[in-house]
């Protein structure tokens, strides 16, 4: 007689990989906004006390975290946080100028007019979160809400989707946030926004990539200014 062991309590069995996931996602938030500093050591006793899960979630969570760069393990001495230097940084957004613009020029060319709607809409109410910040700040969340996700996923170019929000999409995240720091940035990146959509909106593909490179190469400027001032 074949027999099959059931958990005491079936929804058990469902309780840790939830606990998982909502440790992955606050932790990565965390990371990308820099509540958990860049270099900052994984001491396992410290986060399972400061999110309140236990340590096997906690372990599956860290790995998530590793495979999608956001934390670092060092041989001998353990795990980090990400820190992204310099010439890290300056590298991911060289590769976004050249990426992100193809991008653009492809969905100015492949978009539907339903998409390209939607685009301007959002950008509208990106609008009313930067006025909620009072011009401080501009800060998207991931996915569909995030304008350069939707460029690229218009692209209709798996290549360029997978390099740009595959694995290192949170890392390109992190780079963003930086710029985003800065109060004069909010502004000036959502205008930039909106001319690329206007731009795609108009089918111009060559404007729509100009704009999308002047955009990621004006972004790079500000983290590198402010790195700059971070080692002065």
């Amino acid at each position: 007689m074949n027999e099959t062991s059931t958990p005491a309590n079936p929804g058990e069995a469902l309780e840790a990989p939830t606990l998982a996931r909502r440790c992955f996602e606050s932790i990565k938030a965390d990371v990308i906004s820099g509540q958990l500093a860049q270099g900052t050591k994984i001491v396992e006793s410290d986060l399972a006390l400061k999110y309140g899960i236990s340590r096997g979630p906690l372990r599956e969570a860290i790995h998530r975290l590793e495979q999608i760069k956001l934390v670092v393990r060092i041989p001998h001495a353990g795990s980090r946080v990400v820190r992204l230097d310099s010439k890290m940084m300056e590298d991911i957004y060289i590769a976004r100028e050249s990426l992100e613009g193809m991008a653009a020029r492809l969905a100015a060319r492949l978009m539907s007019e339903a998409e390209i709607s939607a685009l301007l809409d959002l950008l509208e109410a990106h609008a009313d979160g930067i006025d909620k910040t009072e011009g401080r700040a501009y800060f998207q969340s991931e996915g569909d809400i995030d304008f350069h996700y939707r460029i690229a996923l218009a692209s209709r170019n798996q290549w360029i989707l997978e390099n740009l929000h595959g694995e290192l999409y949170q890392l390109i995240r992190m780079c963003r946030h930086q710029s985003g720091r800065s109060p004069a940035r909010a502004q000036i990146a959502l205008d930039q926004h909106r001319q690329i959509a206007n731009a795609i909106a108009r089918r111009d593909e060559e404007l729509a990539e100009i704009l999308m490179r002047r955009h990621i190469s004006g972004a790079w400027e500000t983290v590198r200014k402010i790195l700059e001032d971070q080692n002065d």
